[in-house]
Order: structure tokens, then sequence, then C-alpha cells
């Protein structure tokens, strides 16, 4: 069956495109593009799509699947039908299961799993760098390299220095992503939020920003002594995207992603004591978030990732310091960046969508999708002016652990393309 879009906005970042225009997709694959397209079959799908946009698909770094180990929470059904459903092409999942992702085993039967449900999205799964996410043993890096891992990484704090150097050395030659999430866990502490005012005034154990930016510093010294390329996930101080700056200036091999919720929320927001706002890392202060969008803006962070942390009900009602950090992102990180990000003018269209599409996949060596006749449809449509309210009938994940739960946001995914 063939589809025709017509006057449809398009944005496509690898071609430096925002455009209206009709689009014809037929077998898979984008036919034509053209300002009007009127030589059409009577078999053909007619769309109007005046008000919507089409854009390349989204792309998600790293994210969390509660399967294996936590059904009750995600199931990888339930994740790719949120992705699908937030206009998610492609999602890659982190190693921290249960069991985890440190045997080709582990690797096929996420693969597997994934082809049965269509493999819509395309699902990527990444390698534990170490056994049991140890930080101390090396996992069989060249079985799970052939096994199809898209890169490989603990996706968290390491302890020893020296142990990381070793892993830079041993994993230079394998030509994969390599993902690092910086953090001083004996600066970090017991701490539950950034450090300032508004953790002294709510009474919170405080994480210092220092935790973040000398657990970089000291990566970004280690790449520069082996040249092994790495990825900085979860950027969230000002001073990082400074130390990233530099470093990209003097030409080290790195990219660096942010999460969603850290270019929308600022610590003030935890006055809610709500637990769905207790991330790893935390919420920055004002100045961190100002950082941030500016380090997207100018490509110094490469990328948005998602980070999607699926926890039940009874995980997260609890105190703030004791519940587990996280929270759901799928099917809302395209509505609530467009409104409070393009709509208020602080992004382009165009920069938004690179960093959540062409970006993402060039930091996972991927090939980013393009809006061009006879390339195969991986597209997201969205509509940018439809008002749903976050509830836990209205989303596919199981869960429903994110601070914007019972509100009204405006901006919803009509269809994917893969």
């Amino acid at each position: 069956m063939k589809e025709l879009l017509q006057q449809v906005r398009i944005i496509d970042p690898g071609l430096e495109t925002d455009k209206i225009a009709d689009v014809l997709i037929a077998d898979g694959k984008i036919q034509a593009v053209a300002p009007e397209i009127s030589d059409i079959n009577s078999d053909t799908q007619i769309k109007d799509c005046r008000g919507l946009i089409l854009g390349t698909g989204l792309v998600d770094l790293y994210s969390h699947s509660s399967e294996p180990g936590f059904e009750e929470r995600e199931t990888l059904s339930s994740l790719l039908k949120g992705a699908a459903a937030g206009g998610f092409t492609r999602v890659s999942i982190l190693p921290d299961t249960s069991p985890p992702i440190d045997h080709p085993a582990i690797v096929a039967q996420l693969h597997q799993k994934a082809g049965e449900m269509g493999n819509i999205p395309h699902v990527d799964v990444w390698g534990a760098m170490t056994l049991d996410l140890g930080g101390k043993q090396l996992t069989e890096l060249a079985d799970l390299a052939t096994a199809g891992v898209v890169g490989f990484t603990d996706a968290k704090p390491w302890e020893n220095l020296g142990f990381v150097r070793r892993v830079l050395e041993y994993l230079q030659p394998f030509g994969k992503p390599l993902a690092f999430w910086p953090c001083d866990r004996l600066l970090s502490a017991n701490g539950v939020m950034r450090e300032g005012t508004e953790a002294l005034r709510l009474g919170l154990p405080p994480i210092p920003a220092i935790a973040e930016t000398s657990a970089i510093a000291s990566l970004l010294e280690l790449v520069a002594a082996t040249n092994t390329p790495v990825h900085i996930m979860r950027v969230s101080t000002a001073r990082s995207v400074e130390l990233i700056a530099s470093a990209k200036a003097a030409n080290l091999p790195i990219t660096a992603s942010t999460t969603w919720m850290h270019l929308l929320l600022d610590t003030k927001a935890i006055k809610s004591y709500n637990t769905s706002l207790h991330l790893d890392p935390p919420l920055g202060n004002a100045s961190d978030v100002e950082a941030l969008r500016a380090g997207v803006r100018g490509g110094v962070i490469d990328a948005i990732a998602i980070d999607h942390a699926a926890y039940s009900y009874e995980e997260k009602v609890q105190a703030f310091a004791e519940s587990p950090p996280g929270a759901i992102g799928y099917e809302l990180a395209l509505p609530l960046l467009w409104q409070n990000l393009v709509e208020t003018g602080k992004f382009t269209a165009l920069e938004l969508w690179r960093a959540l599409s062409t970006q993402p996949a060039r930091c996972l060596q991927q090939q980013p999708s393009t809006i061009t006749p006879e390339q195969k449809a991986e597209l997201t449509l969205f509509n940018p002016q439809e008002v749903w309210k976050v509830e836990k009938k209205n989303l596919c994940t199981l869960s429903y652990n994110t601070p914007w739960l019972g509100e009204e946001i405006k901006g919803r995914v009509v269809q994917i393309w893969n």
C-alpha cells in the first residue's frame, strides 16, 4: 500500500531541511518528496498532514530494560510499545538487566524476543564491560562483539582508574562505542540532589558538582593517554560542559550526552518531593540547565538520551531519599521537549531533532536516516498541537513513574515507519 502525506512539515537534520512538502511512501521506502505530488494511483492512501511534522526516526542512546529480571516494572514488549508511541525507531538497552548482559546468550535472547515482536523499534543491546557489572573482571568482550552488541558500557560509575585505563587499552581494537558514566561515589556519598541552596532548604543530602566533574576530568586524561574514543553519558553540570568543550577543542575522540529531563527541570522542581524527580545524576541548578541547553545547541553535547527507567508504584512510594532513582520517558520526551524548548524559541526544530535523531545514531556509529527518495522509511510523524493527559491508561509502558503524571501536555506522535 502507498501512503501520500500531503503538505507535511519535513525536518531532516542530516540535510538541514525544514520545509513543507508532500511525501510518498511505498513498500517501506520513500518514493518521492516534492512540493506537490499529484501523480498517484487509486490505491494510494492520502493523509492531510497540514500542521503535522515528519522527522527522521528518533534514536535513543541508552535506556533500561526491566526484562529480564524485573518484568513487574516493564516487559520488553511494553518498553518497545512505549518507545514506538514516543516516536523512537531505534532503542539501545543498557546491560543492567538481571542477569546482566555480560554473556552472548543474553544478547541472543533479547534479540530473539525483539525479533518476535517485529523489531519495531529496532533494538540494539549494550554489552557489559565487566562480569556482573562488578568493575573488576572483564567480560568475554570478543564474544559479545561477535554476538552483535552495539557497544560496551557498565552504565555505572567506576572506582579504579587503573582498571579503566586497561579497559580503554584493551577495547580500542574492537572499534565499537564505549560509554562511561563519570561519577565519584566517594564524593556523592549518600546524596540525592544537587548541592546548593535548594538542597539546604529541602533538607536533602547533597551531591556536589565535583562528584561528576572530577570523574570527567580523570576520564579525559585517560582518553588523552590512550586515544581510545569514548562516549560520556549523563552529563549534568555546567562545568562538565566546559571540560568537554575544552577536550573537543583539543581533538580528543569523545562524544557526550545529557538526558532529556536535565534539559527541562532544575532543583527547584524537587520542592514537591515527587520521587520521580529523584534521578542519578540529580537535576542540576538553573545555571546547569542553561549550560546543558547551550551545549546541545552548540554541539558540545552531541545527543539527548532518554535513560528510560521504569519502577513500580510500590518502589517509588516512599521517602524521596529512599526511592530508587529514575523515571520513564519514551512517551513524554519529544512532546515535552518540543513544548518547552521549541515552542518557546529556546531551540530550533532542527536543533532538537538533531539531538534526538541524527546525533544519537552517529554516537552509536550508525548511519542516520534521511528523508530522501529511495531511502528506507525510518520516520516519525508528530502532531505538536494534540493535547493529552498523562495517565496510566494513556501510556503503553507498564510503570508510570513520571512527575508529569496527571498533567495535560501538548504534542503526540501519530505514527512511526521503520
